[in-house]
C-alpha cells in the first residue's frame, strides 16, 4: 500500500471515529451505550465511511456533513456485524480479533445493539446537521433503507443462508447477485452518498462502486481460502466447511483473483471524469484487492 494513501486512510479513520465518539450515546446512565461502542470503535477498515467521506470530496463537500454521513453508515455496518455474528446466523467468537458483542453480552443484549445501531444511522442522517435540504436527507434515508433491508443486505443474508441448505451450489450468477445485494448495496450506497449530498448525477460513482463491491467480495473469498487467521481477526475457511459455493471455488483461485483485478480497472474507469480529484477512490479499489483483512 502507498504510504501517501495508508497516511490517507489513517487519517479518515480517525475523523470518522471522532464523529462516531460524539455521536455515539454516553457509558452513563446508558446500558447499550459500552457495547454499541465496542462494536462500532473496537477497529475495523473503516472502508464505507472512507468512501462516504472522498465521494463527498469529489464534489466540494468536507467535514462536517460528510463526516455525518460517514458515521451512519458505519453504525449501520457494525449493526449488520454484530446480528450476522449470532449463533443463529454466522456464529462466529471472534471479530477483528476480539471476541463478538455476544460472547461478551450474550445474545438478547448483542441483539438489541444491532437495533440500536441501525436507528442511530438513520436519526443520523435525519438530523439537519447532515444537510440542511430536507430532499436531500430523504434520498439519503430512503436509499439507505433500500439498501439496508429486503431489497439489499438482508436479502443477501437470506440468500446466504439459504445457500447453506440448498441441495445444488449457488452458480455463478446467483453468487453474484447474493453478494451484490449482502456486502455490495451498502458498499454502493456510501460510494454514491457525495453525490446525493451535492445533487448531483450518480450514474458514474454507482458503476463504479458495483464493480469496487464484487471484487470487495472476491477478495473476501480467496482471502477465506489463503488468508492468515491472527491478520484476518476472524475465522477462515468456513465457506469450504459449509460446503458453500464461491467465487473461488466456481473460478479457481488465479481466475477469482483476476477477475477482481478486472473489476478493480471498471472500478478506476468510471471515474475518469473526475480526474485527479478521484485519485484516493481508486486507490482504494486497489487497496481492496491488495488487502489481507
Amino acid at each position: 500500500m502507498h504510504a501517501s494513501f495508508k497516511s490517507l486512510l489513517t487519517d479518515n479513520a480517525r475523523l470518522i471515529e471522532a464523529t462516531l465518539d460524539h455521536v455515539l450515546p454516553p457509558t452513563d446512565h446508558n446500558q447499550l451505550a459500552k457495547p454499541m461502542r465496542y462494536a462500532v470503535l473496537n477497529g475495523g477498515k473503516r472502508l464505507r465511511g472512507f468512501l462516504a467521506l472522498e465521494s463527498a470530496r469529489l464534489f466540494g463537500i468536507h467535514d462536517p456533513q460528510s463526516l455525518r454521513i460517514a458515521a451512519a453508515i458505519e453504525c449501520l455496518h457494525a449493526y449488520s456485524l454484530v446480528h450476522d455474528d449470532l449463533p443463529c446466523m454466522d456464529d462466529d467468537d471472534l471479530r477483528r480479533g476480539q471476541p463478538t458483542v455476544h460472547v461478551k453480552w450474550g445474545d438478547a443484549t448483542a441483539v438489541l445493539v444491532g437495533d440500536a445501531l441501525q436507528a442511530l444511522a438513520f436519526e443520523i442522517l435525519a438530523d439537519a446537521q447532515t444537510s440542511t435540504d430536507a430532499h436531500v436527507r430523504l434520498e439519503l434515508l430512503s436509499t439507505l433503507a433500500v439498501a439496508a433491508g429486503a431489497k439489499g443486505m438482508v436479502l443477501g443474508q437470506v440468500q446466504d443462508i439459504a445457500a447453506e441448505t440448498a441441495g445444488v451450489p449457488l452458480s455463478l450468477g446467483q453468487i453474484t447477485e447474493l453478494q451484490a445485494n449482502k456486502t455490495g448495496a451498502l458498499i454502493a450506497w456510501s460510494a454514491v452518498s457525495g453525490a446525493v449530498l451535492a445533487r448531483s448525477d450518480t450514474n458514474a460513482l454507482l458503476g463504479y462502486a458495483r464493480a469496487l463491491g464484487l471484487a470487495f467480495q472476491i477478495q473476501d473469498d480467496i482471502l477465506d481460502v489463503e488468508g492468515n487467521a491472527a491478520t484476518a481477526g476472524k475465522r477462515l475457511n468456513k465457506d469450504a466447511a459449509a460446503g458453500k459455493a464461491t467465487f473461488v471455488s466456481l473460478l479457481g483461485l488465479d481466475a477469482a483473483k483476476k477477475q477482481a483485478n478486472s473489476l478493480v480497472e471498471q472500478a478506476c474507469d468510471m471515474l475518469s471524469a473526475y480526474g485527479d480529484a478521484a485519485a484516493p477512490m481508486r486507490q482504494v479499489a486497489r487497496y481492496v484487492v491488495d488487502r489481507d483483512k
